[in-house]
């Protein structure tokens, strides 16, 4: 690989001949893939692949390659995601009921991860400044199937104006110079220079700013990039403990792993020891930092209220409750369904929007001004006096076992469905089904009297 002799220049100073050789002959060496299970979705374990290698820090991860034409994917029980970008979700050590913030969070390895590890319970709030990079944050979620999950495109200061001391662990895995990607993306060298380095620096203090605001007396912030750069990595956690009342968290070393580099810092401070670093040349996957800290301030407001601004109009709410028949319609398809129990009291919780008939995971008058891709679960659409189930709720239906259920047995059904062709079955079943291949479920679909599978899988999406 042919890179910038600032950068060759820059390492092998940093890290002395030896390492450095390493470190170089390492960047031309192939990557190493990877993978985690989705522990929401019923069954999960049962997924089996040839190169199910476990990733020791992680309790879901596997060494492997897997396929986005796959039924696993298509059904969200998989996520391809590089090893190393797995541990910073595990650095945050998120447990269900948290408040947790991903506030750079496209494409979504990192989102994933943290909604499995708060298992339907407490708030995930999944925000990308990108979007068009939301939107891919949006699908991955989607199909993940987690129902406690808001997806925002919105910038970090907008965010936090609207949800201060509200989190109590937020991850910032921020947009950097990328040299821990080079290897798998090798055109990313050409945009890199030291200035460009410093510009990463600059941002990513701004971002750290604004997700300060947002984090609660007591809560916990994991800073992570996919870069080397010390100016990106122990310098801005220097900066973070100089700055505000932080304190850093020790972080276990598992194999493949290195220690921060203090000296590296202009501060030299010693507790950056306590940071990781995963580097191309210990084998784990691509680069990797990660830092743990912890807030220590106490006199913080640590409740979020909806602000009246006055002598301001506002557009008018179309929010709304949904009446009786509404509910009866929209009860007469879910009751046919296994609902995962974050789901049970849908009745006593559903909003609607424009007929888009939704489960909110946040009280939406706090999400007001803000632009909001999705809150918790849309469950469909009303059409009148009907109702149609959406794509998200197949999802999410993924978590229990189903009976009304069209289960393809050949594959070529399962690619005919994906590309959007509807497909004659042997059934009893009428109506709104869930479709699924190898058990794994991905989509609607609707049998009529002639037996036909109607296709209800997203056009976006088909293949």
């Amino acid at each position: 690989m042919s890179l910038p002799i600032e950068f060759v220049e820059k390492y092998k100073n940093l890290l002395g001949e030896e390492e450095s050789s390493r470190f170089f002959t390492a960047i031309d060496s192939p990557s190493k893939k990877g993978f985690r299970l989705n522990p929401l979705k019923n069954n999960y374990q049962d997924i089996q692949y040839s190169l199910k290698e476990p990733i020791e820090f992680t309790k879901d991860g596997y060494y492997g390659e897997i396929s986005g034409r796959d039924s696993e994917w298509t059904g969200g029980y998989v996520y391809s995601q590089d090893p190393s970008a797995m541990y910073p979700a595990v650095s945050l050590n998120v447990k269900p009921g948290d408040k947790v913030l991903d506030l750079c969070a496209a494409p979504g390895g990192k989102s994933t991860a943290l909604a499995s590890s708060l298992d339907n319970s407490g708030l995930l709030v999944a925000n990308e400044i990108s979007k068009s990079r939301a939107k891919d944050l949006r699908e991955n979620l989607e199909r993940w199937g987690a129902t406690n999950v808001v997806v925002t495109n919105e910038s970090p200061d907008r965010l936090s104006k609207k949800l201060s001391h509200f989190f109590d662990k937020i991850l910032v895995d921020a947009p950097c110079s990328g040299e821990g990607m080079f290897r798998k993306d090798p055109a990313a060298t050409q945009y890199w220079s030291p200035e460009y380095v410093l510009t990463c620096q600059t941002r990513q203090k701004e971002i750290l700013i604004e997700a300060m605001k947002m984090l609660k007396p007591g809560g916990e912030i994991v800073y992570s990039t996919c870069t080397y750069s010390p100016e990106e990595d122990e310098e801005i956690v220097a900066w973070l403990v100089e700055n505000y009342s932080l304190e850093i968290e020790p972080l276990k070393l598992y194999p493949g792993m290195s220690a921060g580099r203090p000296d590296w810092s202009k501060s030299n401070m010693p507790e950056l020891k306590e940071t990781v670093r995963l580097w191309f040349q210990n084998g784990v996957g691509e680069g990797q930092f990660v830092a743990h800290l912890k807030n220590i301030e106490e006199n913080q407001e640590t409740s979020t209220k909806v602000k009246k601004r006055k002598n301001k109009r506002h557009k008018k709410s179309t929010i709304a409750r949904l009446n009786k028949d509404e509910i009866s319609a929209v009860a007469k398809v879910l009751d046919n369904f296994a609902l995962p129990s974050s789901l049970e009291n849908w009745q006593n919780e559903v909003l609607q929007s424009n007929g888009h008939v939704f489960v909110p995971a946040l009280d939406p008058g706090m999400l007001t001004e803000l632009h909001v891709l999705n809150n918790g679960v849309e469950l469909g659409l009303l059409k009148k006096k009907r109702f149609e189930p959406s794509h998200q709720l197949a999802e999410v239906l993924g978590q229990k076992e189903q009976k009304q259920l069209i289960n393809f047995e050949d594959k070529v059904d399962y690619e005919r469905y994906i590309h959007g062709e509807t497909i004659k079955v042997d059934s009893n079943l009428r109506g709104f089904v869930l479709v699924a291949y190898q058990n794994h479920i991905f989509s609607f679909g609707k049998i009529g009297n002639d037996q036909i599978l109607k296709n209800f899988y997203p056009k976006g999406l088909r293949k």
